[in-house]
């Protein structure tokens, strides 16, 4: 808990969707931020005699949730936005690979800030990013990145991604932009090593990714479950995103992506996977069975034309399911609380229809859920007495949402709602809709001419 001495912030007059266990609300209730961590959250006003208060924030006409959580990003693709357009999975790759090859660590850092600034602004308080592009001489990728989401503020897991499957092995990135299986290995020991933080309030962690069962040998898959396991991070790769990848996985393995993740030691309570759109009955009940998390981007699989995911039927399950932007060359939008609604309509074009999700189950994904899939629902997710002060106020009262009663269903069902104030670990980094710690129009320039210093490179070469 806090400190007797830790500064408060009183929060008073919203209305409250805590997502705790039992989706407690409140429609005129209070949060009393103290320090880092919430030290009170109830009905009617806050508690009287309270000490050290700084700061009191009338928020009427508000909705106060916990903050966002992404489970599925690219953050170097913000400077190859609006590309390949009309392309699936293993096309746009094909497309996109001889680009992506070409980034060093000024554009990466680049496209992070812009990347986490989006995010941010729309009340992301936790982050991650898998970087799974490593070209040979372009310098120190990963610390540019937690760079990046130190200055944003954001709370941040760092997928270390990697690829030792270039083209000459079968695969689909460009051979000078893979490492070798001991480079690689290597490499994601020495940023875990450096840079994961393993504390209650832990504002970085890193966890082991390897990219995807077709850019990656057995071996890298194998030893980076084992490299995880023997360093207490969590792993992360992309799996059963499309039919061509179970065709792939049937043809070079002689069984399908759950059999083949399972076989690599790839299944378990410390792995999330991004996408698992196709996914069988089997399947869902080796992620049940071993507490294998899913980050669900519905946005990036409708772009890329991969398929509607079975979430309805993973969470019956009992499977951990969070919500991911994934990268903006694939959702070019780049935020997270759009993905709310579109989690819900997309599902209901699937088997469920009208059944399929409800508007409290939505917002359960974008925060609770996704804490439980990078291994923080005990920290992050729910507004409770003695979690991490990453809370988001939400203005309720403007013409987009002023007729809508339920301020939970007007969060997720209507237009994207104007955050008045984000707070992460205790600070505030967004008001009225603006970053409070960069400054938007330096990274929106920065950002564009790093996307034109990209191109002009892909193109002499």
């Amino acid at each position: 808990m806090a400190p007797p001495a830790a500064q408060r912030i009183v929060i008073e007059n919203c209305a409250i969707a805590t997502v705790d266990a039992t989706d407690t609300e409140y429609a005129s209730g209070h949060l009393v931020l103290a320090g880092n961590r919430i030290e009170s959250v109830g009905a009617g006003r806050a508690p009287e005699g309270l000490r050290n208060v700084v700061r009191r924030i009338d928020a009427s006409g508000h909705l106060a949730t916990p903050g966002l959580v992404n489970t599925h990003h690219h953050f170097y693709q913000w400077i190859t936005r609006g590309l390949a357009t009309d392309h699936n999975l293993f096309d746009w790759l094909v497309a996109l690979y001889p680009t992506w090859a070409r980034i060093d660590e000024r554009m990466t850092r680049t496209a992070a800030q812009g990347s986490l600034a989006m995010m941010a602004r729309g009340g992301v308080t936790t982050a991650m990013d898998h970087h799974y592009i490593h070209p040979r001489g372009a310098g120190d990728l990963s610390g540019a990145i937690i760079r990046a989401a130190a200055e944003t503020g954001v709370r941040f897991t760092l997928a270390r991604g990697s690829m030792d499957r270039g083209e000459k092995d079968g695969g689909l990135p460009p051979d000078f932009a893979v490492e070798t299986l001991d480079g690689a290995l290597t490499a994601t020991e020495e940023t875990v090593r450096q840079h994961h933080d393993a504390s209650f309030d832990s504002m970085t962690q890193v966890a082991v990714a390897p990219c995807s069962p077709f850019s990656v040998s057995t071996e890298l898959m194998r030893e980076a479950a084992e490299l995880a396991r023997r360093l207490g991070v969590r792993l992360h790769t992309h799996g059963s995103e499309t039919v061509q990848e179970e065709k792939f996985c049937h043809e070079l393995f002689g069984m399908g992506p759950t059999d083949y993740f399972e076989s690599t030691g790839w299944l378990g309570e410390d792995v999330w996977m991004a996408h698992c759109v196709h996914m069988n009955d089997s399947d869902i009940a080796a992620f049940a069975r071993t507490g294998t998390g899913v980050a669900h981007c519905p946005s990036s699989n409708a772009r890329l034309a991969a398929g509607i995911a079975r979430v309805p039927d993973m969470l019956k399950a009992g499977v951990p399911v969070g919500l991911g932007v994934d990268g903006t060359a694939s959702n070019e939008s780049g935020e997270l609380h759009t993905e709310l609604r579109n989690a819900l309509l997309i599902n209901r074009l699937g088997a469920h229809r009208e059944a399929a999700l409800t508007a409290r189950q939505a917002l359960r994904l974008g925060t609770f859920g996704g804490a439980r899939v990078l291994g923080r629902a005990g920290q992050i997710g729910s507004l409770e007495p003695g979690k991490l002060a990453d809370v988001v106020l939400w203005r309720m009262d403007t013409l987009a949402h002023a007729s809508i009663a339920d301020p939970v269903a007007a969060l997720v069902l209507g237009a994207a709602a104007p955050v008045t104030a984000s707070f992460v670990d205790g600070r505030q980094i967004v008001e009225n809709g603006r970053l409070l710690t960069v400054d938007e129009d330096a990274v929106a320039r920065a950002t564009r001419e790093e996307a034109r210093r990209l191109a002009r490179i892909t193109a002499e070469t």
